[in-house]
């Protein structure tokens, strides 16, 4: 049976915190489940209104507006919130799982006829990209754009950070569009939309845009990555879903558990506060350790072990509280579709070369995604099954 390895495992059973050097501070990720879950209920003691800060590392020098709604705090999260909210629920409607649906086939039906295809890159990337469109109700042809940059809107090669020009120009450009010629897309309702009782300034349009690109961009693309990569070590695997595709639902969700792409998230505290004993001073910040509450035993039984029928499977993997991802039906629609295509369509994957992404930090290591994956896929010999619908996501 596949296992992942659990880097907090010692630091969580011990202290229920590790001490992590980020950019200058010394900072506490908070590591248990329940903790975690009370400290992203507790809004006012571990802040969100940090502009900035809220990821780690900080990206004063990547991008030049806050982030919207994540970078605030009740009640004006709870308002900004409210604003991008029902583009993120299309993921929810037919039309577009239908669409999501019909895309997976068509790029499975690519690889298949292949010897063999990159992952990450040939079709994790354009599947993140193509399923965006939909989701923004923009034309599919922008997805060529948001395949041009790459893996990463900040990041090159060697995780080195650079401004995020080609993205913050683009949504100008959007934004000017629709200001122009408004529709029926993600940046027009941004155009027309109130905010207590006034018009979105530039600066909030281009928040609400810059996390809708940067934030869930390669969370997804490893998510598929890593379900690729498992499904070829474990050749087993396909078959138990084929026995019985109602396991999908829970694989899905155990997939985000075990391989939760996003290590932490940040969190400022306004005054001084105690975290287990360690005292962070004011406008210091914390981690909440999603990826360490994920493998947390007393909640998880065997947790490093991969159980595609694990039940019930309470991971934060979307966070928790106030901050739950917006992107989250999104994410369990891409991964539940490509679920369902594997296991009707695929006998077997054969991983041919892999390169491991590894996040390297003074107190950890931890693997969390690939920066290439080439695989061949074995075609199913019998007519492909049908595993029926799912669940909305």
């Amino acid at each position: 049976m596949s296992t992942v390895p659990d880097p907090f495992r010692e630091a969580r059973q011990k202290d229920g915190v590790l001490m992590c050097p980020f950019q200058g501070e010394n900072v506490p990720m908070i590591l248990r489940h329940e903790d975690v879950r009370k400290a992203a209920r507790d809004w006012q003691t571990f802040s969100s209104d940090a502009p900035f800060r809220v990821p780690i590392p900080s990206e004063e020098a990547v991008r030049t507006m806050r982030q919207l709604p994540i970078e605030t705090n009740p009640p004006e999260h709870t308002e900004y919130r409210a604003i991008v909210e029902p583009f993120f629920a299309r993921a929810k409607q037919p039309d577009v799982i239908a669409k999501v649906d019909s895309l997976i086939q068509g790029r499975l039906s690519a690889a298949l006829s292949r010897e063999s295809v990159e992952i990450v890159n040939e079709f994790a990337l354009p599947i993140q990209s193509h399923a965006l469109s939909y989701l923004l109700n923009v034309p599919e042809s922008e997805a060529a754009t948001y395949i041009s940059w790459g893996m990463h809107v900040f990041k090159v090669t060697g995780g080195e950070f650079k401004k995020g020009t080609s993205l913050e120009n683009y949504l100008h450009a959007q934004f000017d569009r629709a200001e122009a010629n408004p529709g029926e897309d993600f940046f027009s309702a941004l155009t027309k939309a109130t905010y207590r009782g006034r018009v979105l300034t530039r600066d909030e349009m281009m928040g609400f845009g810059n996390l809708t690109f940067a934030g869930g961009r390669d969370t997804v693309i490893h998510s598929i990555s890593n379900i690729v990569a498992y499904f070829g070590r474990n050749p087993d695997a396909l078959a138990f879903l084929r026995a019985d595709p109602r396991r999908i639902v829970h694989a899905a969700e155990e997939f985000f558990r075990a391989f939760m792409p996003l290590t932490h998230i940040g969190r400022v505290c306004p005054v001084a506060t105690e975290v287990h004993g360690v005292t962070v001073p004011a406008n210091g910040r914390v981690s909440l350790g999603w990826a360490a509450a994920n493998f947390d035993e007393t909640v998880f039984d065997s947790p490093e072990e991969v159980r595609l029928d694990r039940k019930p499977n309470p991971h934060l993997s979307f966070g928790f509280g106030t901050h739950l991802c917006l992107g989250a039906p999104h994410a369990r629609l891409i991964v539940r579709s490509l679920l369902q295509a594997l296991v009707a369509r695929v006998e077997g994957i054969h991983v041919l070369a892999a390169k491991e992404q590894v996040e390297t930090e003074e107190r950890y290591q931890r693997s969390n995604g690939y920066e290439s994956l080439t695989v061949k896929l074995a075609p199913r010999t019998t007519p492909p099954i049908s595993v029926g619908s799912l669940p909305a996501p």
